[in-house]
């Protein structure tokens, strides 16, 4: 059977104040997407409020994006998406957490979502995320009660980064601070830069720049053959 990727999406539309509209990072979908489907994987998305959630950063010279979205079996699937609810954690072998500065607002209180990719991660799959998708990873525990970061390697969108587009008072905390004090060690290079870690089984990219090796380093973890059990 093919293996199964759930995107998780944000449905926070709204930049803080500014006045700006947010949302998930299409890139940040569309170059994975492109990844797993060459891997012959199935590819569904959730969102934390289900329904179509808002989009930010589609570029139609991109033609990775364009193709993407000219999809219509995706545009249907991006129209309806699943609440998390919904699903089951034993339907999926990975859950990859997509960026857009939405995902600060409503991906960390998104407990359902946390449960689900707690659940896919316990049961053998991969979690991923890249640039502001690991605020969905701040609050997973898993059942021993520790965090899924905890001790762990984690490339996220650096504060550096947050500096220089401008949205450190905006944004409601400062993501690789808090995934610090989760206990993950912060891996990270310069400002926009691609930089992207594995470490059993959690895969983050720092930016969107990294969003497509996040993904070929998940089909990595998929497809690496089990150690065999010590003699």
């Amino acid at each position: 059977m093919p293996k199964k990727v759930l995107f998780a999406l944000t449905s926070h539309g709204t930049l803080g104040d500014t006045g700006r509209s947010t949302g998930f990072y299409v890139p940040e979908v569309a170059h994975p997407a492109a990844v797993f489907r060459a891997a012959g994987y199935e590819i569904a998305y959730v969102s934390v409020r289900g329904g179509e959630p808002p989009r930010d950063g589609y570029n139609a010279e991109d033609q990775v994006q364009a193709d993407f979205l000219a999809d219509p079996d995706t545009v249907a699937a991006l129209s309806r998406t699943a609440a998390p609810g919904e699903l089951s954690a034993d339907d999926y072998d990975v859950v990859f957490y997509a960026g857009g500065h939405g995902a600060m607002w409503d991906l960390p209180g998104a407990t359902e979502l946390a449960a689900l990719a707690a659940g896919v991660y316990e049961r053998g799959g991969v979690v991923a995320a890249v640039c502001h998708g690991p605020a969905g990873l701040v609050n997973i525990r898993l059942g021993d009660g520790s965090y899924l970061v905890e001790g762990k390697q984690v490339s996220t969108f650096t504060n550096e980064e947050e500096q220089a587009v401008g949205l450190t008072e905006v944004v409601p905390f400062l993501l690789e601070s808090r995934l610090a004090e989760r206990g993950a060690k912060i891996t990270k290079t310069g400002n926009f830069a691609e930089h992207a870690v594995a470490d059993q089984r959690l895969v983050t990219g720092q930016n969107p720049a990294s969003a497509l090796r996040v993904a070929e380093l998940v089909v990595e973890q998929l497809e690496a053959p089990l150690e065999a059990p010590a003699a």
